[in-house]
C-alpha cells in the first residue's frame, strides 16, 4: 500500500499488471509525467500542462490511474474529467471504476464507487467523479474540497497519503485534431474553459491538469500559455529527442526513429504539431515538396473524372479539374481556373467534358452550383456529349479543414503533366 501511494508510476505499474496480467512498459516520458503528477498530489503544483503525442500512455497514467490513486489517497476527493468526446470520458470513467473494483484495490484502500453510472458517481465518503465532454454542460459538481477555515488548518503536506489532496480537474485532449483548424470551434473550447470550466473548483487550491497533444498554435494549451504566462507548469515532450545533434526516438518500444521520420515525411505539419509539440503556422508545411509529374499517362484500369468548385460572388474563381483516376493515383489532364462569368464558364466546362471524354463529373452545389450543373448538362447534350454523367452535391465541411486534412493525400496521390 505504501509503495503504491509513494508515486503515480508505482501505482500505475501495479494496477496495470493486476488488470492486464503483463508489465507496463516504462519509457522515460512516463517517469517525467509521473514526477509532475506527484507534485500535483503533494500540493506543490496547481496549474499543469503536459504535451505528449497520442498513444504514448498519457490517458492510462494521467487520467485512469491518477484519479484512482487520488481517491485511494483520499476517498473524499472530487474530480472532473473532460475531453473532446463524450464516449472517451465515459470509457475512461468506466476504467477508473474497474480499477477501484479490483480485489487488490479494495484490499488496500477504502474508496469504492457506489454506482455504475459513468457520467457522475460517488464514493461512500462523498468523493467521486464527473465525466463529460469539454463542450458539454459542467454543472452541479465541483472539483476538489472546500477550503478549511483558518482554525481548522492542518499541518504542511508531509507525505502523499494525506487528506490535503482533495481532487482535481483533469482535461485530456480538449479539442479534436480535425476541429483545431476551425477558429469557431477552437475559440468555443477556449472560451468555455475561461467562462465555465476554471470556475468548477471548490477551492483555489484545486489543481487543473491539461494533458494532450498540441493541435494548433492557439489550442487551449497555447491560449493559456499566452494569456497566463508563467502561471502554468508546462512539460512538453517531443517524440524525436535531440542531444548534441544526435537524434533518437523517445519511446522505441512504440515507434523507432525511422518510423517517426516516415511520419514526418508524410505530413510535416501534423508531425511538428502532434508529435513534436511544436505547432507552427500552416504556410509552407502542407505542400513542402515538389508534386509528382508524368510525361505519358500509364496504361491500366482508369476512369476519367472531373471535379468542379463553382465561383462564389465577387472575385472568387471557378475551378474545374479533369483527371484520370487510377487505384493508386490521380493523373491531372486539364484545368480550368478563371474569374470569368457563368456565361463563359458553363460553355467552357461543357467543352472540356466533351473534348476529354469525361465519364463522371462532380459539381459542388454550393454557390449556385446546382443551376450551373443543370446548364452544363444541357450544353453537353447540345454538343452531342451523352456520355458524361454529371452529379452535384452539397459540401458542408469547413474548407480550411478539408485543405489541411487532405494535404498529405494530395501530395501522395496527385500527378501533374510535366
Amino acid at each position: 500500500r505504501t509503495w503504491c501511494l509513494s508515486s503515480t508510476l508505482n501505482f500505475t505499474r501495479y494496477f496495470f499488471k493486476v488488470r492486464f496480467k503483463r508489465k507496463f512498459v516504462i519509457g522515460e516520458h512516463h517517469k517525467a509525467v509521473c514526477a509532475i503528477l506527484d507534485r500535483v498530489l503533494s500540493g506543490e503544483l496547481k496549474k499543469v500542462i503536459i504535451n505528449i503525442a497520442p498513444r504514448y500512455g498519457k490517458t492510462e497514467i494521467a487520467v485512469k490511474n491518477f484519479i484512482a490513486q487520488g481517491l485511494a489517497l483520499n476517498p473524499k476527493a472530487k474530480f472532473i474529467h473532460l475531453s473532446y468526446s463524450d464516449d472517451l470520458v465515459l470509457d475512461n470513467s468506466k476504467e477508473i471504476q474497474s480499477i477501484m473494483l479490483e480485489p487488490e484495490y479494495q484490499r488496500l484502500f477504502e474508496a469504492k464507487p457506489t454506482t455504475t453510472n459513468s457520467k457522475k458517481w460517488y464514493t461512500k465518503e462523498g468523493g467521486g467523479l464527473y465525466a463529460v465532454s469539454s463542450s458539454g454542460q459542467v454543472t452541479g459538481f465541483g472539483a476538489g474540497l472546500v477550503d478549511l477555515e483558518e482554525d481548522e488548518a492542518i499541518d504542511e503536506f508531509t507525505c502523499l497519503e494525506s487528506e490535503s489532496f482533495g481532487g482535481a480537474i483533469i482535461i485530456d485532449d480538449p479539442i479534436k485534431p480535425d476541429d483545431a483548424l476551425s477558429p469557431v470551434i477552437r475559440n468555443k473550447v477556449n472560451n468555455k474553459f475561461d467562462t465555465t470550466i476554471r470556475n468548477r473548483v471548490n477551492s483555489r487550491n484545486t489543481p487543473i491538469v491539461i494533458i494532450g497533444q498540441r493541435v494548433h498554435e492557439n489550442d487551449l494549451c497555447g491560449f493559456l500559455m499566452t494569456q497566463e504566462p508563467g502561471e502554468w507548469t508546462v512539460l512538453s515532450i517531443p517524440c524525436i529527442q535531440s542531444e548534441g545533434g544526435i537524434e533518437r526516438a523517445l519511446w522505441p518500444f512504440k515507434q523507432s526513429l525511422e518510423e517517426l521520420k516516415k511520419l514526418k515525411a508524410i505530413n510535416q505539419y501534423v508531425f511538428e504539431t502532434q508529435y513534436q509539440q511544436n505547432p507552427k503556422p500552416l504556410q509552407g508545411l502542407m505542400y513542402d515538396r515538389p508534386f509528382q509529374e508524368y510525361e505519358i499517362i500509364p496504361a491500366g484500369k482508369k476512369i476519367r473524372k472531373a471535379y468542379i468548385d463553382t465561383a462564389d460572388e465577387g472575385k472568387d474563381f471557378l475551378f474545374a479539374i479533369i483527371y484520370d483516376e487510377f487505384d493508386y493515383a490521380n493523373f491531372v489532364i486539364d484545368v480550368l481556373y478563371t474569374q470569368k462569368p457563368m456565361e463563359y464558364t458553363e460553355t467552357k466546362t461543357a467543352e472540356l467534358f466533351t473534348q476529354h471524354n469525361v465519364e463522371f463529373a462532380w459539381i459542388e452545389s454550393n454557390n449556385g452550383g446546382r443551376g450551373f450543373a443543370r446548364n452544363v448538362t444541357s450544353q453537353c447534350r447540345e454538343m452531342g456529349n451523352n456520355k458524361t454523367v454529371i452529379e452535384w452535391f452539397h459540401q458542408s465541411e469547413n474548407k480550411n479543414v478539408r485543405i489541411f486534412t487532405k494535404s498529405a493525400e494530395v501530395m501522395n496521390l496527385t500527378v501533374f503533366p510535366k
